[in-house]
Formats: C-alpha cells, structure tokens, sequence
C-alpha cells in the first residue's frame, strides 16, 4: 500500500509540474537555400508591390550589413592594432637587422639590448618615479576638485550657474596654448595675495616646482579639467534626487550627503575620470616643458630620446647609426613608456567602460 501511494504521489508531482512548467518551443527546421527561396517567394505573392519592394530592399541590406560591418570592424583594427604590432617586432630585433629586406615581422634573433640601452639613455626607474609623484598625486587631486565642481553644477541652483557652466564648456573647447604664456608669468613671478612682494620686494619663482601641477589640479583647472567636471555633472545628475532627499531627512548636510551617498553610487564615474586623468598626465609634455626644465618626466624624456642615445648610447655622436636602424630604440623606448598604462587599462577596463556609460557620453 506504501508503495502504491508513493507511486501515485509521484505520478500527481509529475502532472502539476508538467502542467507548471512552461511549453518548449518547438526546435525550428533548418531549411534548405532552394525552401527558403521558394518560401520567400509565396510570401512575396501575397504582398503589394510597394511591400514587396520594401521586403525586397530589407533582406538584401540584412545579407550585405553583416559582411561591411566585418570589414569596417577589420579596418579599424588594422588602423589600431598595427603600430602596436610594429613595435614590439621592432623592439627586441637587432639593429643590423632593420636592413634585411627579407625580415618583416619575425626576426631571426631575439634581443633584450635595445630595451636596455633605452632604460639607460631615459634614468627611467628615476624617471618613472618622478613621473608617477606628478602624475597620480594632480590625478588624484584633479578627481576631488572636478567632482566636487560637477556636483555643485548637476544638484544644485545658483545665479550665475549658466555662465560658469559655459565657462566649463570653454574650458573643454579652447586649447590650453592660449592660457600658457599667462600662467608661465603667474607662476614665475608668483606673488600670493600681493604680500610677497611688499614684504621681501621679489617674487616666489615656482617654475621646476611640482606645484606648477599641482595648483591648477588643486582649483580644477589642470589638464581636461573641463572634461572631467562636465563627466561628473552629467553622472551626479542622473542619479534619483530621492537618494538625496533622504539624506538631508537624516541631517546629513551638503559635504556629508556628497561623502556618504554620491560619492558609493558614482564610482564607476570616480575611476573613469582618474584613469583618463592618469593618461593624459602620462603624456603630458607640452605644459611639462613649459614648466620644467630641469625635471624629467616619461613624456619629455621619450621626445627627447634620440638626443640622450647620442649623448649617452653613442659615446656623443662618435659612432655613426643609420637611421633606419636608430628605429629599433625609439620603438623600444616607446613600448617600456606605454606599459605601465596598458597594465593599468587591462586591469580596470571593465570599471573604465562601465562610468563612460554612466556618464551620458554615450546617451546610455
């Protein structure tokens, strides 16, 4: 009797869930090309001649778009992929290869010389860290500043907000060679509120400062400043004001309600914005030159590359190097100088694309 009763217990189970589940949809059949064309056919004869035209002109740009997106797709990575490509072949080849017309791609030998010579030529490990003292710390400074800006602009109303949103957007569109004879005269001559100078009758001259960096990041106004304020306007903006009526219900002011509910739900915008930042500091050298002479950064010393193997690679220009074959250490000098940022990018590519579609630029 047990046996019967779970046999039928088990039979009513199957029943209600068979009943439960959902139906599966029938696999469809694979036609052959001749059905399809016959089937197509029968469709067009029950249609108009306006609808048939328009079903006509629909299934031939679905046949041809595949293949010109392959194509536009392969282009475009061709047009990216191959510099890079180029480089590292080039960076551990030996120079007397550089004139093999037989060589290509793969070379024969491989080679870490070239990379040697060119950490040698740039001090790189000193170079690196005085780059990374400039670069992370304005980065970091920049993404406070330019978030705290883009608040103020996205969550709140104030006279004048217009206008000095406009100023922002003049800030992304004008090119920073309009502005640098200014500052090179502001930091130069640096006279903090104007007591300086009545007190010591000179001036504070910061050029090969770190602070010529720092300053604009500090008051929002380094390097695509603009760029980043108008990023995290559009972030905060797109965030429930709900979040933020609660926290004020809570006591929270301003700053706190900054701190403690905007700041965890723009995160992925936080790291866009400082990984950008981190990218153009990097290759920064045309406000570094301005301001330095005497500190060297990745970018300056890599523009410079060639004049420092003369200098220290071949023995003042006493040895006589082909051009062609000169290639092989401005590639390696260009590959050791881009890989910090490429094992950064890998690292935090899944975060960087996530806060550009957060931050409106892609009308997601």
């Amino acid at each position: 009797m047990a046996a019967t009763e779970s046999v039928n217990n088990s039979n009513a189970l199957k029943s209600l869930l068979d009943k439960v589940r959902p139906e599966k949809k029938p696999k469809e059949v694979k036609r052959s090309r001749k059905e399809e064309k016959e089937r197509f056919k029968k469709r067009l004869a029950t249609l108009t001649p306006a609808e048939q035209k328009y079903l006509k002109r629909k299934r031939f740009i679905d046949s041809v778009w595949p293949v010109a997106r392959a194509l536009l797709v392969f282009g475009l990575c061709f047009v990216i992929i191959y510099p890079l490509m180029y480089m590292v072949a080039t960076s551990f080849r030996p120079r007397s290869e550089m004139n093999d017309p037989t060589i290509i791609w793969l070379s024969r030998s491989f080679t870490m010389n070239n990379i040697k010579d060119v950490i040698k030529a740039m001090d790189f490990w000193k170079t690196l860290g005085n780059t990374l003292f400039i670069n992370i710390g304005c980065s970091i400074i920049q993404v406070i500043t330019c978030a705290l800006t883009g608040y103020g602009f996205g969550r709140f109303n104030f006279k004048g907000k217009k206008l000095l949103f406009g100023v922002v957007i003049m800030m992304i569109l004008m090119p920073p060679q309009i502005i640098l004879i200014p500052q090179y005269m502001f930091f130069r001559y640096f006279n903090p509120l104007g007591i300086y100078h009545m007190i010591a009758h000179d001036y504070i001259n910061l050029i090969n400062n770190p602070l010529t960096m720092y300053m604009p990041a500090l008051t929002a106004n380094g390097i695509k400043a603009g760029l980043f304020i108008f990023l995290f306007r559009q972030s905060f903006r797109g965030l429930p004001k709900e979040l933020e009526d609660a926290a004020y219900l809570d006591g929270c002011s301003p700053l706190k309600t900054f701190v403690s509910v905007m700041i965890p739900n723009a995160g992925s915008t936080f790291l866009t914005v400082f990984l950008l930042s981190v990218v153009w500091y990097w290759n920064d050298y045309y406000v570094s030159t301005s301001f330095f002479t005497n500190n060297s950064t990745i970018a300056l010393q890599l523009k410079n590359l060639q004049a420092s193997l003369t200098r220290i690679i071949f023995d003042n220009g006493n040895v006589k190097v082909n051009p062609r074959e000169l290639i092989v250490w401005l590639e390696a000098g260009c590959l050791i100088s881009i890989t910090p940022i490429l094992i950064m990018y890998i690292f935090l590519q899944k975060y960087f694309t996530e806060g550009i579609a957060r931050s409106g630029l892609t009308g997601m």
